[in-house]
């Protein structure tokens, strides 16, 4: 004698979902989708999170910080010191309008060319100088 019990209907996973969200009081569906998205390789994700935060340009911002004391006449540095680097112009704070004046008229060309010596002249292409 063969079974002749009816099959069970389909279960639909949609519906199930939307009860146990309706008795949980929370939707877990977008966080159990996220799960089912494929892990990618660090190796195809890091260029692209480099490029995105720019790390490139930060760490060449904080090589010309670093290396400024190297690089410039302790004199002026005593007096300037680089505030940051904003598409190719390098910000410096001064302490007075008197070392201002002479570092300006003065120094500012001979402290461009050994930063461009240095980091290349796509890196440093102008220096402001500012009280500060």
């Amino acid at each position: 004698m063969v079974n002749c019990l009816p099959m069970p209907p389909q279960k639909n996973p949609f519906a199930r979902a939307k009860i146990l969200a309706q008795w949980r009081g929370v939707d877990y569906a977008p966080l159990e989708a996220a799960r089912i998205t494929p892990a990618r390789r660090p190796a195809d994700v890091l260029p692209g999170l480099m490029k995105e935060l720019r790390l490139d340009a930060r760490q060449a911002e904080a090589e010309v910080v670093k290396v400024w004391n190297a690089l410039i006449d302790p004199v002026v540095t005593a007096h300037a010191q680089p505030a940051n680097l904003h598409k190719g112009t390098l910000f410096v704070n001064v302490d007075s309008s008197v070392w201002l004046n002479e570092i300006v008229r003065y120094r500012r060309k001979e402290i461009i060319e050994r930063l461009q010596h240095s980091f290349g002249k796509s890196v440093v292409q102008k220096i402001s100088f500012r009280i500060g």
